[in-house]
């Protein structure tokens, strides 16, 4: 036993640099001895497989320790009362959900996702709060049976009470997985097919979260929110309602009119994003200059521009400098992006405004992606260049 603790705290070191995964069997190995050791030898050989699974090339390896029962043999640890060992264990299920999220919620019973809610809500280190939310929220978002457990264990309430203790804090690497992994779970709770499930996450006071997300989270975190928001934009057509509603003897508050969707809306009745507030840090987050989130705040703001949206949408953007930052994406994001981008500016440049104040400046760009850009993007490009009266709009070119 002497050599053994030595050995596997010289493992531990050993497994910090990626060489370690030339090393096939490796991590197996070590999975077989966790329940044959020691505290201080597994909690060496739970760090040792931490440093594995979370190498950026450690996917294969990831899958070796799930297939080797790394899942099962980890389960005992969530009520392990040595936290050194039970902050690992977390650590390195939070690892293995990164890939095989359905596979994992397999393996996953009530008795264990509520042990992660009251992992949560217990007054535990800010690092084993961080790593519990993380394996819930790479939990498949289409598991309706999780979400229900959840939703009973009141995960949504506590989430958003500790959100709010972790926006003051001070800004630590902890704190920012804590918070990407809050805002995974929130889009479990903002689903477009269930609307109930939406409306009790708006009515615990998400929506303000997601916003300050865009504003102060990491990339990753600002994708999350964007996501969310983007699902509650979708749901806001169907629950507008008529600007002056009959039964009303008292004409409705001007100030809830949204001119976008052409009726009263609140955050919480139509889940606007105009209302929120949400349009100006979704624009922002295009202006960053990580585009990590630019897909999901495309697909938020494209909501607005949908068919039935769309003018009154294009101007709401504008007035936030959406079109620069359309422009950018257009320019340098990646291929989905700048194929989202590209359908807004279309609908953009149909308005009259819009080709007078930034006609100029799109048209050298539009006509280089046109000759030297992706050859799918031709044709929306064309559209542009036309309403520009750059090109006919029937015109062979494209």
């Amino acid at each position: 036993m002497a050599l053994r603790e030595p050995a596997s705290a010289i493992l531990a070191a050993i497994a910090q640099s990626e060489r370690i995964l030339l090393h096939k069997d490796v991590a197996p190995q070590m999975l077989s001895l966790l329940n044959l050791s020691s505290p201080v030898i597994q909690l060496h050989l739970l760090r040792a497989l931490n440093s594995i699974s979370g190498h950026a090339n450690a996917k294969r390896a990831r899958s070796k320790i799930r297939q080797n029962g790394g899942v099962q043999l980890l389960l005992p640890f969530l009520t392990e009362k040595n936290v050194g060992i039970k902050i690992a264990a977390l650590h390195l299920m939070f690892h293995l959900s990164k890939d095989s999220s359905q596979e994992l919620a397999e393996q996953f019973r009530e008795t264990h996702l509520d042990i992660f809610v009251k992992i949560i809500s217990s007054p535990t280190s800010r690092d084993e709060k961080a790593a519990a939310v993380g394996i819930l929220s790479n939990l498949p978002a289409t598991d309706k049976k999780a979400t229900e457990i959840l939703m009973r264990a009141n995960l949504l309430p506590i989430l958003i009470t500790l959100f709010e203790a972790n926006m003051a804090a001070a800004v630590t690497p902890q704190r920012m997985w804590l918070l990407e992994g809050i805002a995974g779970v929130f889009i479990r709770f903002t689903v477009t097919w269930d609307r109930k499930l939406q409306s009790s996450a708006v009515g615990h006071g998400v929506v303000p979260c997601l916003v300050k997300l865009l504003s102060e989270g990491s990339v990753d975190a600002k994708s999350k929110a964007a996501t969310s928001l983007a699902q509650l934009s979708q749901s806001t057509m169907a629950l507008r309602k008529s600007k002056t509603p009959r039964w009303l003897c008292v004409p409705p508050s001007a100030e809830s009119y949204c001119t976008v969707h052409s009726c009263q809306c609140t955050v919480k009745s139509t889940f606007c994003l105009v209302k929120a507030g949400a349009v100006h840090p979704l624009v922002q987050t295009l202006e960053g200059e990580e585009r990590g989130a630019d897909g999901a705040a495309l697909e938020a703001l494209g909501t607005l521009m949908e068919d039935e949206v769309w003018e009154n949408g294009s101007r709401v953007i504008e007035r936030a400098s959406g079109i620069h930052a359309l422009l950018r994406i257009a320019e340098a994001g990646e291929p989905s992006s700048q194929d989202k981008a590209i359908w807004m500016l279309e609908r953009m440049f149909r308005l009259e405004a819009h080709r007078e104040r930034y006609g100029e400046i799109a048209q050298a760009l539009l006509i280089d992606l046109a000759q030297k850009g992706d050859p799918a993007l031709k044709p929306m490009i064309g559209k542009i260049l036309a309403h520009l009266e750059l090109l006919q709009t029937q015109s062979s070119y494209f």
